[in-house]
């Protein structure tokens, strides 16, 4: 009998209040050795030598789907908007192709997408499906953003609220499961940023009333269980959101992205917004975001050695462990080493601290050198035998150990998973002696 055998079965009987339970804890306890020592007696490290060279799937800097640099920049993702319209016209029909279309062109370019969807746009006509805006009582409202003309819509009527909960049912039934997403961005406001800054902000009537936001984001939690979902840190305030002061959406497991990352006044204006939503959601959920436009210098000097205020990207990476950065326009202002390089510094980073193997078990321990966990299962395994535990939800610092049902003189090491597109590999540092 295994020790984790022996300990699952111990927590088993514990929670069935068997008396067996005592036995067994007296077994464990008394035995001299670990019961596992037997089988690991004879095991014998092996070398292992291997680097990290690539960005890792689902982390680093994020480039738009239509930046012609997509197609040779070191990069894992790409971004795209989508409009409800662009799926649905009429009521109940459902037309998946444009969505399919473009994931299918990231993938082939060896990435995975990052999808927000939206109703309002600066400048352009709302993207609430037409049979909903045609609708006995449906207002739209005409007004200025940015100086531009602008339509929002109205979360006065019960079918624009009906259908976006029925949207992302249908969404989640079609793609929770499908490796060519890798996050899912949500909200309401200019660009599903969860603001009006500018324009006609009437909550309950352009923007959802509190009571449907919190419905909403409840009801996402229950529709898509495998693909991380996040809403804007602006979601923070109170005056039009209702999650601050509300334990039971806080404790909803959606990530966050940031918009304006790293721009002058960040520290006063926009971490405070983090902080709402509680230090240590990044363990549990992912966090992201955007360069800031607010100045040209956000921009040009993102990645710049000491960022565009005296702060790496790398130090501010970090700080709120982001896992991805969208910056579109780093291309014309940074290398690809530098990209690269950035990319590197967010999410997970892997390192094999020990192997060692008998002729029909190994035994493998992996530590998280990065800033934060994966958020997808992920699984070491030796000759493509799976360990029973994921690397999911591994900390940075921590390091996790597998007993896997494989071994020999000459076993080879990967790290396997599902939510992966072909080509895609999780690298893994290693450094170690026989």
């Amino acid at each position: 009998m295994e020790k984790q055998y022996l300990e699952n079965s111990l927590d088993r009987l514990r929670r069935r209040n068997c008396l067996r339970a005592a036995f067994l804890l007296l077994l464990y306890v008394l035995l001299p050795c670990d019961l596992g020592m037997a089988q690991d007696s004879d095991m014998k490290s092996r070398a292992l030598h291997a680097s990290i060279t690539r960005v890792q799937p689902m982390t680093g800097i994020v480039l738009w789907t239509t930046n012609e640099a997509v197609q040779t920049a070191p990069i894992q993702l790409e971004y795209s908007y989508f409009t409800y319209a662009e799926v649905v016209n009429e009521q109940g029909q459902y037309n998946w192709n444009a969505i399919d279309l473009l994931l299918d062109q990231v993938a082939k370019r060896g990435h995975q997408a990052i999808l927000r969807f939206h109703d309002t746009y600066v400048g352009k006509k709302t993207g609430v499906p037409k049979y909903i805006t045609a609708l006995s009582g449906y207002q739209t409202t005409t007004g200025k953003s940015e100086g531009k003309s602008t339509e929002f819509p109205d979360w006065t009527h019960p079918e624009l609220q009906r259908f976006t909960l029925e949207f992302f049912e249908r969404f989640s039934e079609r793609y929770d499961q499908d490796p060519r997403i890798a996050f899912v961005q949500v909200g309401f406001g200019l660009w599903a940023e969860y603001h009006i800054y500018d324009g006609p902000m009437i909550l309950g009537k352009t923007f959802p009333s509190k009571e449907y936001q919190s419905q909403f984001v409840q009801h996402l939690s229950k529709v898509l269980k495998q693909t991380p979902w996040m809403i804007s840190v602006d979601a923070a305030d109170s005056d039009f959101a209702p999650f601050e002061d509300n334990p039971l959406l806080l404790s909803l497991p959606f990530g966050l992205f940031d918009d304006s990352f790293n721009h002058k006044k960040h520290a006063k204006e926009n971490e405070p917004n983090w902080k709402v939503f509680g230090s240590e959601r990044w363990k549990r959920a992912p966090t992201g975001g955007e360069f800031s436009f607010f100045a040209k210098v956000d921009q040009t000097k993102a990645l710049a050695e000491k960022g565009p205020y005296g702060t790496s990207f790398e130090k501010q990476a970090a700080k709120f462990h982001i896992t991805f950065m969208i910056g579109d326009s780093q291309p014309e202002y940074q290398s690809a080493d530098r990209i690269r390089i950035a990319s590197q510094a967010c999410g997970y980073r892997f390192r094999v601290t020990e192997f060692k193997t008998n002729d029909t078990r190994s035994r493998i321990s992996i530590c998280n050198e990065g800033i934060a966990p994966i958020y997808f299962d992920a699984f070491v395994s030796v000759d493509r035998k799976r360990a029973s535990e994921s690397l999911k939800g591994l900390l940075p610092g921590e390091t996790r150990s597998f007993s896997i049902q494989a071994g020999g003189v000459s076993p080879s090491l990967s790290i396997e998973c599902d939510r992966l597109i072909p080509g895609q590999i999780i690298e893994y540092e290693a450094d170690l002696s026989d």
